[in-house]
């Protein structure tokens, strides 16, 4: 049975101040917008995630959480990794190999680079660096998580924030 992923980038966030730390910035305005407008594409697109896994830096976490408003799943399943701040993308490629069998869909939030790096390693397509709130669906032919590698993924899209205001 085909399984599918969803790599999201956090969206737009607030810039670090010197009475701040990198990973407790929060999303922007604009980054909840964003991010809420992604979660209705997916929303329109029958995206339900059986398991969402964030960064447990606030933006991505916050992330996570409008988009899964969005698309109806439960915000209090979100499943938070604090390896995936900072872990690169191995961390990333590690949490999604320790995914059941039952799970068909799944939804990782976090960080440039490592999100657009996961990409690219899993399709061997040039994804290049994803914009804030964007989201890359990558499909898996007859693989169980634990199974997922280089090269062996479809990239099936990859779209934006900034690309679903110019189709309206």
């Amino acid at each position: 049975m085909p399984i599918t992923l969803y790599i999201v980038r956090h969206a737009k966030a607030e810039d670090r101040a010197m009475f701040m730390t990198d990973h407790d910035r929060q999303l922007t305005a604009d980054g909840i917008i964003a991010a809420a407008r992604m979660g209705r594409y997916l929303q329109e697109k029958a995206v339900l995630p059986d398991v969402i896994i964030s960064s447990t830096a606030p933006r991505a976490k916050d992330t996570a959480k409008v988009i899964a408003e969005q698309t109806g799943f439960d915000t209090s399943r979100i499943d938070l990794n604090q390896f995936l701040y900072e872990g690169g993308p191995k961390a990333y490629l590690a949490a999604l190999n320790r995914l059941p069998a039952t799970v068909t869909t799944a939804m990782i939030v976090g960080h440039n680079p490592d999100v657009s790096y996961l990409g690219e390693y899993l399709t061997h397509k040039d994804i290049g660096s994803m914009s804030k709130g964007a989201v890359v669906a990558i499909t898996f032919g007859n693989l169980n998580w634990s199974e997922i590698s280089g090269r062996t993924g479809n990239l099936e899209f990859q779209i934006g924030p900034k690309q679903l205001t110019n189709e309206k």
